[in-house]
């Protein structure tokens, strides 16, 4: 038994966390990633990736960035269809081909049992796609799972496209669920696997930024085609979704398959030969079989952490709290009141706007969004994780308190004020909660089960959607609750129980990597203590077995105290 290595703060008066010990075994002698050659190597990759500035990685890795924005891409596809639906509500033709007249209100409405039909319908297909997407990527790969479903996505678009009642419409909207389940499972985990830890943030956050490109298209679209009194008023809308798939299918045919995903295969050679795929040739300071060694290190440390590969296995041990987390942030999203978001062009036209200026209105809530997901670039490179989101709910809180004061204006002027705060809660979403939320997700959650937390995690967000959905509804549709905008202030007590949450339990992850991030797990760090705490994965291995201990030291009046 080697001797225990104490792990100091990295300051003094700096506090880290205590009386903690873990026993890691090691692995039987022989094994590849296990030998002191390959833990060398690891560390020294480990390193260069602290020290590596975003210009550098970028030369070093634009191929990595290609693949992952296309395939992050395939969302702005579920970004616009999702968009696309609240935005119909505000058209005539739309209502009159799919809905009920209302002779109370002397028009055709789309009744809110229907409505949450459709849009549950989707959350409904979309948890299919994600167990789909969790059984495909182990076994086939990010790319393959991908290709799978941008075949069935353009199948599928036909049934909308064509539907003749709201029924069929319901069954269209549940079998493109399918594939964009898929979508929301493999592009996190496949964004935080090809790119070093520099590039992380950059490239998960890129998947909001397609769906708010998704969204300022379904505004678009629905803003060209409102004038149109005839069936194309909504079937152009519907067939727009084509243009996305059949282009990236055709690229992402030649895409490299995610080193890691390799590396958990056993498959070293494959590995070593996507990496080369990623990267740049001839970078000085770049050496492949290091960064494979760190890959390979990573994965084995897992193992000794006793980490499975199956669903079960995200409920077991540390990684129990790994999931708790993850999907509570993906919750947080459902319940900090951004689904007004997509009800903005409904939401307006119940409050007494016309549908013309609602979409007006909702392409430049759209457009400040994109505006807001490249700001929130800038900020993760400066501040925490954890600080943003939390910042960003508490932001999120006091506008949706002054949306529903503003519901007792009454008057035009206070509709238009209720857009202006709407656009400003886009923008606040957009350059916070939003893009930060996938950058936690897939840091958060452990390499060999990423695939897995994530489709847990997205099923739970498409389950509360439901919720949500059917709330949103009823709480905005004249012909049930007619809460108008005073729906605002539901969400703000529900966006205020989301902070407190993220407060006590979420850690942060910011300038990790992978193997840090599981000792911290495994020594059970508090979450507020995660950014203080210094530990090296690097000296938890030797020959036979090593007793891990972390020792806290706090300064309290001037005098270093040891626990």
């Amino acid at each position: 038994m080697a001797d225990q290595k104490p792990l100091a703060s990295s300051s003094p008066g700096k506090a880290t966390e205590a009386g903690i010990t873990t026993t890691i075994p090691q692995a039987q002698d022989g094994h590849h990633a296990d030998n002191d050659v390959v833990r060398v190597e690891a560390k020294q990759a480990a390193d260069t990736e602290h020290e590596m500035t975003l210009l550098r990685a970028i030369k070093l890795y634009p191929k990595a960035i290609g693949w992952s924005v296309l395939l992050s891409s395939t969302l702005i596809m579920e970004g616009y269809d999702l968009a696309l639906l609240g935005s119909l509500y505000a058209s005539p033709v739309f209502n009159k081909k799919f809905g009920e007249f209302d002779p109370e209100k002397g028009k055709y409405l789309v009744s809110a049992a229907w409505q949450s039909g459709l849009s549950n319908g989707a959350r409904a297909g979309e948890i299919f796609g994600l167990i789909f997407a969790g059984w495909a990527a182990d076994r086939i790969g990010y790319k393959n799972t991908t290709i799978a479903s941008l075949v069935l996505m353009i199948a599928f678009i036909f049934v909308l496209f064509f539907a003749p009642n709201i029924k069929v419409l319901v069954v269209g909207e549940i079998l493109c669920g399918i594939p964009w389940g898929a979508f929301q499972s493999v592009t996190p985990a496949y964004a935080s696997e090809v790119a070093p830890m520099v590039l992380r943030p950059y490239l998960t956050t890129f998947i909001n930024m397609c769906w708010v490109i998704g969204q300022f298209f379904a505004a678009a679209v629905n803003k060209g085609s409102v004038g149109r009194t005839d069936q194309w008023a909504y079937r152009i809308p519907f067939g727009v979704q084509w243009v996305w798939p059949i282009p990236i299918l055709a690229g992402l045919i030649f895409a490299p398959e995610s080193p890691w995903w390799y590396v958990r295969h056993g498959r070293r050679e494959e590995a070593k030969q996507s990496l080369l795929r990623l990267t740049s040739r001839n970078q000085p300071g770049f050496n492949v079989d290091e960064t494979l060694a760190m890959i390979e290190h990573t994965n084995e440390l897992e193992k000794q952490l006793k980490e499975g590969v199956t669903f079960r296995d995200c409920f077991r041990g540390i990684d129990l709290r790994r999931t708790e987390i993850v999907v509570g942030i993906w919750l947080v999203q459902t319940l900090g009141g951004q689904n007004l978001m997509g009800y903005f062009s409904y939401f307006l036209t119940q409050a007494g706007m016309d549908a013309s200026n609602s979409f007006s209105l909702s392409m430049g809530q759209y457009a400040l969004g994109m505006v807001g997901t490249a700001g929130s670039w800038f900020l993760m490179s400066r501040v925490g994780r954890r600080r943003i989101h939390f910042g960003g709910l508490c932001a999120q809180f006091c506008l949706l308190l002054i949306v529903g004061c503003l519901s007792f204006g009454g008057n035009k002027a206070s509709v238009w004020a209720i857009g202006g705060v709407l656009i400003a809660f886009t923008f606040v979403y957009d350059f916070a909660v939003g893009p930060v939320t996938y950058c936690l997700v897939s840091e958060l959650s452990s390499t060999r089960l990423k695939a897995k937390t994530i489709v847990l995690a997205r099923a739970a967000y498409n389950a509360s959607n439901i919720f949500v959905n059917v709330m949103t509804n009823y709480q905005l549709s004249t012909g049930a609750w007619n809460w108008g905008a005073r729906t605002a202030f539901f969400w703000a007590g529900s966006c205020l129980l989301s902070a407190i949450w993220v407060f006590f339990r979420l850690p942060e992850p910011k300038g990790r990597t992978y193997a840090e991030l599981d000792i911290l797990f495994e020594r059970k760090v508090a979450a507020r203590k995660f950014a203080k705490t210094k530990v090296d994965p690097f000296d938890l291995q030797s020959h036979g077995e090593k007793k891990l201990s972390l020792d806290e030291t706090r300064s309290h009046e001037g005098t270093e105290i040891k626990a």
